[in-house]
C-alpha cells in the first residue's frame, strides 16, 4: 500500500502594508492638541488669577497706607504722631509678626525712622533715588528670613516742609501660599480635564471607527463564502466605500462569468470542428488533408473572435484605460491606405479627443470598420469624428454598393460574410461588436446620405 502524497500547503497570506495605526494617530493628534489649549488656558487663567489674588493683597496694604497719611501730623517735640488710632491692627504691636510700617525722612538714618513696634530692631530700608510721590508696590528681600511686599509713599505732612517716606509691609508667605494654593487647584482640575477629554477623543475614534471593523468582518465573511456582499447598514461617510467595494465584487464577478462563458463558448466551438476531423481520420478518409485545413480554418476564426473578447474584457477593469482618438485614427489610416492604395480616406474632426478603452482595442475596431469601407467600397471612405453626450462618435461611411437593411443586424453574427469573393473571415464586425458592448459603447449600420454607400456608427465612452 504507498503512501498518500502530502497534501500541499496554503501560501502564507501576504499582510498588507501598513502606516501605523489610524487610531492611535487619532488619539495622539487629538491629545497634543487638548495639551496646547490646556497649557495656553491654564496660563493664561493662572497669571489672571494669581494677579487678582496679588491685587486684592495689594489693595489691603494700600488701604493701611492710606490710613497712616490722612491720621499722620507731626507733634510739637517735632516727631510724628496720629490723630487717630491709624495702627489698631494688633499686628503691628507684635514683634516679627509679618505687618510693619515705617516712616522715614531724608537727611536721617534709618535707626532714626518711626517704626511699628512690629519691627522691632529691625528696619526698613529706603533710598532717595526715586520720589513716590503716588503709591509704590515692589517685593524686598531685605530680611533674610522673610520675604516682603512693600508700599510706600512720600507724603509732606502738615506743619513740616519736608517728604517723609510712609512704607507699609507685609510677609508674603500669605500672598506665595494663595498662589501656590490657586496652582495646584489649576494644574489638578487642568489635568483631569485633559485626561477625561483624551478619554473621549479615544472613545469617539474607537466609536467612529468601528465601522471599519464591521467592513473587515463582512469582507472575512466573504472570503469564507458566507455572503457575496457588504449588506450591513453603514453611516453615510462609510456607505461609498461600501457602496465601490460592492461594485468592484460584482464587476469581478462579471468578468469571471463572462469568462467562463467565453471559455464555454469557445469549448462549444472548437468541439464540432475536432469531431469531424476524428471522424475523417479514424475513417481514413481520401479527403483528409482538406478536411483538417477546412475545420483547422474555422478553429482559428473562433480562436481569434474568442481571444479578442478575453483581451477587451480583461483590459475594461482599468479605470486609467483611454486612448488618444486621432493617433488611432491616423495609424490606421495609414495601414489601410498600403494595402489599398486607391482608395481615397479622409479623416475629419477635433484632435483632441479621448475615449475610455485601451488603444489596442481602439486600433482593433477602427481597423476593422475602415479596412472593411475600403475593401467593399468604391474607392472613398470618409470618416468624421466628434463628440456627443459623453461619447466619442466615429461615422464611417463608403461610396459602396451598402447593405440590406434585412441583412444588417445579420453581419455582426460570427463568421458572416455577405461577399464571399473577397477574402475575409467574417469576424471583423462581430469582433467590433462585442469590443464596443464590453466598453459600454455601440455600433449600428445605416445608409450614407453623401456617398449613398454604408455608414457605420460607432459610439464609445468619452474619457475627457
Amino acid at each position: 500500500m504507498t503512501d498518500a502524497p502530502p497534501l500541499a500547503e496554503a501560501p502564507p497570506r501576504r499582510r498588507a502594508r501598513t502606516t501605523g495605526s489610524l487610531s492611535r494617530r487619532m488619539i495622539l493628534i487629538a491629545a497634543a492638541w487638548i495639551g496646547v489649549l490646556l497649557f495656553g488656558g491654564g496660563f493664561a487663567l493662572d497669571r489672571v488669577l494669581s494677579a487678582a489674588v496679588t491685587r486684592n493683597f495689594d489693595d489691603n496694604l494700600s488701604y493701611v497706607m492710606r490710613s497712616l497719611l490722612v491720621s499722620a501730623y507731626i507733634d510739637p517735640d517735632g516727631e510724628v504722631a496720629f490723630s487717630r488710632d491709624a495702627t489698631a491692627d494688633q499686628r503691628f504691636l507684635e514683634p516679627n509678626s509679618g505687618l510693619y510700617w515705617q516712616i522715614s525722612a531724608p537727611g536721617r538714618s534709618v535707626r532714626e525712622a518711626f517704626p511699628s513696634r512690629s519691627l522691632w530692631d529691625r528696619r526698613l530700608a529706603f533710598g532717595s533715588a526715586h520720589d513716590d510721590r503716588s503709591i509704590h508696590i515692589y517685593n524686598s528681600n531685605q530680611f533674610p528670613d522673610e520675604k516682603l511686599r512693600v508700599v510706600e509713599r512720600d507724603a509732606q505732612l502738615p506743619g513740616s516742609n519736608v517728604h517723609w517716606r510712609f512704607q507699609v509691609a507685609q510677609s508674603r508667605d500669605g500672598l506665595d501660599s494663595q498662589i501656590a494654593v490657586l496652582r495646584r487647584t489649576l494644574v489638578r482640575s487642568f489635568l483631569l480635564l485633559g485626561l477625561g477629554l483624551i478619554a473621549l477623543a479615544a472613545l469617539q475614534t474607537f466609536y467612529g471607527l468601528w465601522p471599519l471593523r464591521r467592513v473587515r468582518e463582512e469582507i472575512a465573511r466573504m472570503r469564507a463564502g458566507q455572503s457575496n456582499r457588504v449588506s450591513s447598514a453603514m453611516p453615510i461617510e462609510v456607505a461609498p466605500m461600501v457602496e465601490e467595494l460592492n461594485a468592484l465584487i460584482e464587476h469581478n464577478e462579471r468578468q469571471a462569468e463572462e469568462a467562463r462563458r467565453h471559455a464555454g463558448n469557445l469549448a462549444h466551438a472548437l468541439k464540432t470542428p475536432l469531431t469531424v476531423i476524428m471522424n475523417a481520420a479514424t475513417a481514413h478518409a481520401d479527403d483528409l488533408a482538406d478536411t483538417v485545413i477546412r475545420e483547422a480554418r474555422t478553429m482559428r476564426r473562433q480562436v481569434d473572435h474568442h481571444l479578442a473578447r478575453a483581451r477587451a474584457v480583461g483590459r475594461r477593469g482599468s479605470a486609467h484605460s483611454r486612448a488618444e482618438v486621432w493617433p488611432s485614427l491616423e495609424s490606421v489610416e495609414r495601414a489601410v491606405g498600403r494595402l489599398y492604395r486607391h482608395v481615397r480616406i479622409d479623416v475629419t474632426g477635433p484632435k483632441d479627443l479621448q475615449v475610455h478603452i485601451e488603444r489596442q482595442d481602439l486600433d482593433e475596431m477602427l481597423g476593422n470598420l475602415i479596412e472593411n469601407a475600403a475593401k467593399y467600397g468604391g474607392g472613398s471612405v470618409f470618416v468624421t469624428v466628434g463628440a456627443n453626450a459623453g461619447f466619442v462618435e466615429f461615422l464611417i461611411e463608403d461610396d459602396g454598393t451598402g447593405i440590406p437593411e434585412e441583412d444588417r443586424v445579420r453581419i455582426f453574427d460570427r463568421g458572416v460574410r455577405l461577399d464571399t469573393g473577397k477574402p475575409g473571415t467574417g469576424l471583423g464586425m462581430a469582433i467590433v461588436r462585442d469590443v464596443a458592448e464590453i466598453y459600454g459603447g455601440t455600433v449600428s449600420l445605416e445608409e450614407s446620405e453623401d456617398l449613398g454607400g454604408l455608414l457605420v456608427r460607432l459610439r464609445l465612452p468619452a474619457a475627457n
